[in-house]
This record gives C-alpha cells, sequence and structure tokens, in this order.
C-alpha cells in the first residue's frame, strides 16, 4: 500500500485530471446522454465525489455535513445495498444540479477529504481512497470515450481539441510469437494496488500456441469490409449476424464512407482513415468474425497474459475469447464495496491490457476489463493467434 503523503498526491492529482478532460467542452455538452452506456460527463464528475463522499467522509468524519442529501440519490451508480438511485437510462434528463454546482460538489468534497486525510492514515481508510482513485481514474477513461461518442453523434462531428493522440502506431515488426505448451500462474502476485477480481494467483494449463505481437490494423480491417465481411453469415456468431442485421452494422463505430474514401472520427474531428492505426472501436463480435476470416482465432485472456512481455501493449483493449468469470478462490469484499466487480461476473468478455484513454498507473498485465460483445464505444481492438 502506498505512503499516505503518496496517496494524498495522487488523490489531489487524479482529482485535477479529471477536470482537466472535461475542459474543453461546452457547457451544452455536459448533460448529453446518447445512450445508456455514455453517460453524460457531468454525472461522471458527481459520481466520483460521491463515491468519496459516501464510503470515506460520510462514514469516518464525525458530524460531517453532506454537500447536498440528495445528491447520493442522483449520482449513485449500481450499488444497490447504499441506496436508491436515478434510473442509468435517465442520467441526461438531470439539468439540475448545474454544472458549476457538480463543480462546487467536488470542491466540497475534495477540501473536506484532503483535510481529514492530513490528520488520519488509518490503513483501512487508505484503502478505500486508494479504491476511490482507481475508480475515478476508471471514469477518465469513460469520460474521454463517452465524450467521443457525444461529439460523434453530433451531424457537425465537432472536435473535442488538439491535442488527444488516438491513433499512435507500433514500432514492432509483426510476427508471430511461439509459446510453448505448459502450465503457467496466472492472476497478480504484487503488493501494489491490484483489483479483487485479479486476484487469486492459480495455475492454467495451455496448449502451444502462436500469437501475433501487433494488433490488427485499419488496413488489414478494411481488407475484411471490402471482402463483404459483414454479409458472410459464416463469419458471425448467430447473435451477432442478428445484432448487425437489426442496427444496420457495416463498418466499426466511426468510419465514414465519404465518396468511396474511408474516414474516421477522431477526438480531433473527421480525419482520413489511417492505414497503419490498430483498428479500434469494434465488438467482440466483429473481433471474432474477423479472426473467423482470417482462419485464426483471439487468444484467452490466459494465453495473452503469459505472451504480453513479448509485445507492446496498451493501445487498444484487447477483446479475449475468455468469459468474466471469478478465479478460484475469489471472495467478495464485505459491504457495498464487494458490488465493485463480482456481481458483473455473467454474459461478458475479458479484454486485456488498456488503451490511449487509459490513465498512467492504472493498467497492469494482470488487468481485467470487462464488456458485454455488443460494446465497442471504448476503444478496443484485437490480436490474433494461430494454433500449431
Amino acid at each position: 500500500m502506498i505512503l499516505t503523503d503518496n496517496l494524498l498526491t495522487s488523490f489531489i492529482k487524479t482529482r485535477s485530471d479529471t477536470e482537466e478532460i472535461c475542459a474543453p467542452l461546452e457547457i451544452e455538452d455536459y448533460v448529453i446522454q446518447p445512450i445508456v452506456d455514455v453517460s453524460p460527463p457531468k454525472w461522471h464528475l458527481g459520481h466520483t465525489t460521491w463515491f468519496f463522499e459516501e464510503f470515506i467522509l460520510s462514514k469516518y468524519v464525525a458530524n460531517y455535513k453532506r454537500f447536498h442529501p440528495e445528491y447520493a440519490y442522483v449520482f449513485n451508480s449500481y450499488y444497490e445495498s447504499v441506496g436508491k438511485r436515478v434510473v442509468r437510462t435517465d442520467r441526461g434528463n438531470l439539468s439540475r444540479p448545474t454544472v458549476s454546482e457538480v463543480y462546487e460538489y467536488r470542491d466540497y468534497v475534495t477540501s473536506h477529504l484532503q483535510a481529514f486525510l492530513e490528520e488520519n492514515s488509518n490503513e483501512k481508510i487508505q484503502d478505500i481512497v486508494e479504491i476511490g482513485i482507481h475508480h475515478e481514474k476508471q471514469h477518465q477513461e469513460l469520460l474521454i470515450t463517452d465524450i467521443k461518442y457525444i461529439l460523434g453523434n453530433n451531424p457537425l462531428l465537432p472536435k473535442y481539441n488538439e491535442t488527444f493522440t488516438e491513433n499512435p502506431t507500433s514500432d514492432q515488426v509483426s510476427q508471430y510469437i511461439n509459446i510453448e505448451e505448459g502450465i503457467y500462474e496466472i492472476g497478480y502476485k504484487g503488493h501494489d494496488f491490484c483489483y479483487d477480481n485479479e486476484l487469486g494467483v492459480h495455475k492454467v494449463f495451455l496448449q502451444e500456441y502462436n500469437i501475433c505481437n501487433t494488433l490488427i490494423s485499419n488496413k488489414e480491417y478494411l481488407e475484411f469490409v471490402e471482402d463483404n465481411g459483414y454479409k458472410n453469415s459464416l463469419l458471425w456468431h448467430a447473435e451477432a449476424w442478428d445484432w448487425i442485421n437489426s442496427y444496420g452494422i457495416k463498418v466499426p463505430l466511426y468510419w465514414h464512407n465519404i465518396e468511396g474514401r474511408y474516414h474516421q472520427y477522431t477526438l480531433r474531428g473527421l480525419k482520413d482513415l489511417d492505414l497503419n492505426a490498430p483498428v479500434t472501436h469494434i465488438s467482440y463480435y466483429e473481433a471474432f468474425a474477423f479472426s473467423q476470416w482470417k482462419g485464426e482465432r483471439l487468444p484467452t485472456e490466459f494465453e495473452w497474459e503469459v505472451a504480453q512481455q513479448y509485445f507492446q501493449w496498451g493501445l487498444r483493449w484487447e477483446w479475449t475469447e475468455s468469459a468474466y468469470s471469478p478465479y478460484p478462490g475469489y471472495k467478495k469484499a464485505i459491504g457495498a464495496l464487494g458490488e465493485y466487480n463480482g456481481k458483473f461476473m455473467v454474459n461478458q468478455k475479458v479484454l486485456r491490457g488498456g488503451s490511449v484513454a487509459t490513465p498512467q498507473n492504472h493498467t497492469r498485465p494482470t488487468y481485467r476489463n470487462f464488456f458485454h460483445p455488443y460494446l465497442r464505444w471504448q476503444f478496443t481492438g484485437l490480436r490474433l493467434v494461430k494454433d500449431t
């Protein structure tokens, strides 16, 4: 566990970083919720503040007075045991509290928690603060991807800023790395922060396999599109085939075919599709169909973890073939914080790595992200495996 001084510095920086992400927004951008999976930026600002107020200040600070008695209802997300909350689909209906009031709320909670931490170093409290910091870092990534969805579904396709780089390319020469058959240890072994779903170091047996050290590029994925990959039912799961036909899915999210040339909406605005950049904003359904088209497959999360030392990762969250489930011996934390990961271990796929939107010092080789297989508003991509 990090020391109190470092923890306090990390807390203050994390709070500042969140607000910096929102700095380019106009006031009208803060309340938009185009789809259920995308929350308004104003809600993210309030929810990450509520977390510290609910789990630390209201429980451990004597005579603490909440900033507003109804904010717990407005900014709770999915913590059933904490109390009632605004239905997720209705977050975009909240014209009040105002953006300025939410920033006042943030300042209030940040200053109170800072003062409290300067006088208190209880290990249990520090653990919750550390979880809260990483919880806010998760929401920083969601903020970026939610803002992109909000702006990217505006017919004007406005820019977020001129500095966010979402399409960096790897300098590695593409090749397949051979991993020998054997028994390998999986799970987090260190002493720093990790989530409970990474714990329970255990052994898995892996058959020999070859995994590509680079991600699939836009150029490679475009070949799939132009070969009518989205029209070939033999490449798709039945559920996925229904999905692409029901929603008219023909290309990755944010691709635009303009007069026969593909463009991509980025946070810098509409740009020519960068063929060398790794493909992104694809669902598990699309990743699987592409792997079928190539005659290869997606790695399991265990194959990815064993091989990750041989390639550069962190540009895209990488779909795996693994269902999100508990490791052997997994136990949820007692109380409301036990709702953080365990309750979602059904009907979701594991993603590994990180993305250009992931904050620094937040991901690691054992990090287990997870989403439903149809979702693609995150910076998601894929790499492939060849069996021997």
